[in-house]
């Protein structure tokens, strides 16, 4: 993935991710954290392998449509 892509995608997911409630973003943190779950979300998100990102950005849309309807 290009580098730039991959810093949009990073950015796109915080973002998502502040508009989230607490318990959303603890669920964030459980599947993508790797068990440590005193990570900030942003730092959770600076360590998503890059093949995940898609997938995790379609998670967090879907969240914020459902929060949204």
């Amino acid at each position: 993935m290009n580098s730039q892509i991959e810093s949009y995608a990073r950015q796109t997911l915080k973002d998502g991710l502040s508009k989230c409630t607490e318990d959303q973003q603890f669920l964030f943190k459980r599947m993508y954290s790797h068990g440590d779950l005193e990570l900030s979300i942003n730092d959770v998100v600076d360590l998503i392998e890059t093949e995940k990102l898609d997938w995790s950005m379609q998670q967090v849309e879907r969240t914020l449509a459902k929060k949204a309807a």
